[in-house]
């Protein structure tokens, strides 16, 4: 039996019918049409479906569509600029190269700026701890490490 919940998607208050066995991962990308957040293991073991919620980084694969009632919701496709352009983080990631097939790249920004929100000029170590939930299958990580370092530099 479906229910009815209410939540906070990228800014703006939106409602849908969700099932018991749904998860957050299949809910944004079947009812709202956002498919930033890919469906990689589904077991939350390689961070494609990494979103923020309520200001943490999470696994959409494994959250309950019912639990985002009331929740706050950031994916990739929410991330703006003030002028409307790139999130520092996405330009960060545009401009060092921290991108090769795209497919971890989205869970890889939301991580990233999830640790940016929280602190804003984290050691290297701290950006390896954020990041470690995010496998990148071409071995990125380099590019990735130091685009996250670059957009903190940005963001202070």
């Amino acid at each position: 039996m479906k229910r009815s919940v209410e939540f906070i998607l990228n800014g703006r208050p939106v409602k849908a019918e969700v099932s018991p066995d749904q998860s957050l991962l299949e809910l944004l990308r079947e009812e709202f049409e956002l498919n930033g957040a890919k469906e990689g293991c589904n077991m939350g073991d390689c961070g494609a479906c990494t979103v923020i919620m309520n200001g943490r980084a999470v696994n959409s694969c494994l959250v309950p569509a019912l639990e985002v009632k009331g929740a706050e919701v950031l994916t990739v496709e929410g991330l703006v600029a003030p002028d409307g352009g790139l999130d520092p983080v996405q330009e960060a990631f545009v401009e060092l190269g921290a991108i090769q097939c795209g497919f971890c790249t989205p869970g890889m920004v939301m991580s990233a700026k999830a640790l940016l929100m929280q602190n804003p000029r984290p050691s290297e170590q701290e950006i390896r701890t954020a990041l470690e939930g995010n496998l990148c299958r071409c071995t990125g990580y380099h590019q990735i490490i130091e685009a996250v370092k670059a957009a903190a530099e940005k963001m202070s």
